[in-house]
C-alpha cells in the first residue's frame, strides 16, 4: 500500500506531516508528499503566499501512476475538501480523480452540517462522472450529541455511498498495533475491516462485549 499527500499545508520544513503520521501508524506502508506550505491555508493560497510553485493535477496523477507500478493500492489524501483549489488555474482533487478515473472515498465530520457537505460532495463527484466509494466518519467523539447520532444514521442517504467506517477520536495517537486493531473494527468489510451496520463505536482500548 502507498499513501500520497499531494499538498501538505500548515507544516514547516522538518516538521511531521500527514504522510509521517501514516508511516508511523502503518509500518511498511510507502508514503510520499509532493509539496508542503507552512501556512494552514488552501494549497493554492498557501503556495502564492510563500512564493512556492503550486501543485498541478497532472503532477499528482503522474505520481500515483508511478506508485501504482509497485503497489496494489494507492491512496491519495486531499487537503481541505474535494473542490479546494490546488493552484491558481482552479484545479482540484476532483480533477486528479478524473485523470485517474478513480473512486473517491468521502471522509466526513460527525457534526451538524455534515449531511449538506456530504451531499454536495457526492453531487460534485457525479457531475464529473466519478463514483463515490462510501463515507468514513473521520473522528467520532466519546460523547456524541443528538445531531451526531442522527447523522450517523443519515449519512448513507446523502448520495456518497454506504457508511464505510466510523473512526474514534484519538486513534491517530495510538501505537501501530493498537491503531491496526481500532482500524479493523472501525472500517466496513469492503475496506478490510469487520464493522457491520449498527455496530457500536468503541473507544481506543475498549473491547466489544461478546454474548455468552
Amino acid at each position: 500500500m502507498a499513501v500520497l499527500k499531494p499538498a501538505q499545508t500548515g507544516v514547516g520544513p522538518g516538521e511531521p506531516g500527514d504522510a509521517d503520521t501514516v508511516a508511523r501508524l502503518v509500518p511498511g506502508a510507502t508514503t510520499a508528499e509532493l509539496t508542503r506550505y507552512p501556512e494552514p491555508l488552501a494549497p493554492a493560497t498557501a503556495a502564492v503566499r510563500c512564493g512556492a510553485p503550486p501543485v498541478r493535477a497532472e503532477e499528482v496523477a503522474d505520481a500515483v501512476w508511478r506508485l501504482a507500478g509497485s503497489h496494489d493500492l494507492v491512496l491519495v489524501e486531499g487537503a481541505g475538501g474535494l473542490l479546494v483549489r490546488l493552484n491558481a488555474e482552479g484545479q482540484t482533487l476532483a480533477d486528479v480523480a478524473v485523470l485517474l478515473s478513480a473512486p473517491v472515498l468521502v471522509v466526513a465530520s460527525p457534526d451538524l452540517g455534515t449531511l449538506n457537505a456530504t451531499a454536495l460532495t457526492a453531487e460534485a463527484l457525479r457531475t464529473r462522472g466519478l463514483s463515490p466509494a462510501g463515507v468514513v466518519v473521520g473522528s467520532w467523539p466519546d460523547r456524541p450529541d443528538l445531531a451526531m447520532r442522527c447523522n450517523l444514521a443519515d449519512l448513507p442517504t446523502m448520495g456518497a455511498g454506504p457508511l464505510a467506517g466510523v473512526v474514534p477520536e484519538g486513534s491517530g495517537a495510538l501505537d501501530p498495533r493498537a491503531f491496526a486493531a481500532v482500524a479493523r473494527r472501525s472500517l466496513a468489510p469492503r475496506l478490510g475491516g469487520t464493522r457491520r451496520a449498527g455496530d457500536p463505536v468503541l473507544r481506543p482500548g475498549e473491547e466489544p462485549v461478546r454474548p455468552g
